[in-house]
């Protein structure tokens, strides 16, 4: 094999490539050729790529959970996937041969077709092909999506909303989380929707939950423009999966804000409010925490506390509460193990091991 021939050889380009965050489920092994059929390229195919230039994202957040920098002429491999970040681009699932954007660093290629002006335009990768297995298939992240399950979970479910991008639901999920775990109960944290990031999921396993897991699991690289249909089917096998491993209680964050198109399907879901047992709400500020719960109310929920950037403040804390009559707690009163279980009795209540084994 000539020096041209090893160097454009897929298993070499394979080998060679940064795998992102959302791939880390896949067996790279699987990945035998490549197909360049752009046009039929679908939500979550695997595509083998070669940085063209640099912009909003430097770097990749690798499978291994590390960061990498990024040079022009890099091999990635990312998922197609659409993307929704009022703070950075909004993408959807396309593959344009002479060129795509990377939309997200944890793993996702599109076409960028609204951008933030703060923010630099997308990194350019050019796409080299499709990833096929050994029977010429697409490689999906679905094929390595954790099992169907065969009944509905029962598990307790606390969720997190927000009334925006960057409000707070990350940390108000991992130390709610981290609060729970303080009382001996086994916990879960879970990311429903977004876009695959490391961030989020390391920022989650710091607090020595049990179990972790986002929507990648799932098999989803993101969850914009998905159905809803599909988005809930995810959602139930995480919270199927965090039964198995014998958690007895799920927090689970939702991303964005409560007007963003998959959020805002899911909270009007009338199985999804039966489902979960309450509710958590990050804010801003306190004229977003007014609008959020008036919002909330309107759909039928009744956070148990408000927190997020808000609980910084002793003046926003003292504005929100007047306006809403819903307490606002700190990170570090969420962390607190008395606080945390005194939410979780307020919601639901963990089922003991009889119920939960009840067909």
């Amino acid at each position: 094999m000539s020096f041209n021939e090893l160097v454009n050889d897929p298993t070499t380009q394979l080998t060679e490539a940064k795998w992102s965050f959302a791939t880390r489920r896949v067996n790279q092994a699987d990945a035998v050729s490549l197909e360049t059929d752009f046009a039929d390229t679908q939500h979550g195919d695997l595509i083998l790529g070669r940085v063209m230039s640099l912009g909003k994202h430097g770097g990749i957040q690798l499978s291994s959970g590390r960061r990498s920098e990024l040079f022009t002429g890099d091999l990635v491999v990312l998922p197609c996937a659409a993307r929704y970040a009022p703070d950075q681009f909004e993408g959807t699932a396309e593959i344009d041969p002479e060129g795509a954007d990377m939309l997200a660093s944890g793993g996702c290629l599109g076409k960028a077709r609204a951008k933030n002006e703060r923010v630099k335009p997308p990194t350019r990768v050019l796409p080299i092909g499709r990833l096929t297995n050994v029977g010429g298939a697409p490689v999906n992240l679905t094929d390595y999506a954790l099992p169907k399950p065969a009944r509905k979970s029962r598990i307790p479910v606390i969720a997190v909303f927000g009334t925006a991008m960057n409000s707070g639901k990350t940390l108000a999920t991992a130390r709610l989380g981290y609060g729970l775990r303080q009382t001996g109960l086994r916990v879960a944290t879970i990311k429903a929707t977004g876009t695959g990031s490391f961030g989020d999921f390391n920022e989650f396993a710091d607090t020595g939950v049990h179990y972790i897991a986002d929507f990648t699991d799932a098999g989803l690289a993101t969850t914009y423009l998905l159905p809803l249909n599909e988005i809930k089917d995810g959602i139930e096998r995480l919270l199927f999966d965090a039964e198995q491993n014998e958690c007895d209680v799920v927090v689970m964050e939702v991303a964005d804000g409560l007007f963003q198109r998959e959020s805002a399907a899911l909270l009007a879901d009338t199985e999804f409010r039966e489902r979960i047992g309450g509710m958590v709400f990050a804010c801003g500020d306190a004229v977003a925490a007014a609008g959020g719960v008036q919002e909330l109310r309107r759909l039928g929920y009744e956070p148990e506390a408000l927190t997020g950037m808000l609980s910084c403040s002793p003046m926003a804390t003292a504005e929100a509460q007047a306006a809403t009559g819903i307490r606002v707690m700190t990170k570090g009163e969420l962390s607190d193990p008395g606080e945390a279980m005194a939410i979780l009795r307020r919601t639901t209540q963990p089922q003991t091991e009889a119920e939960t084994q009840t067909p």
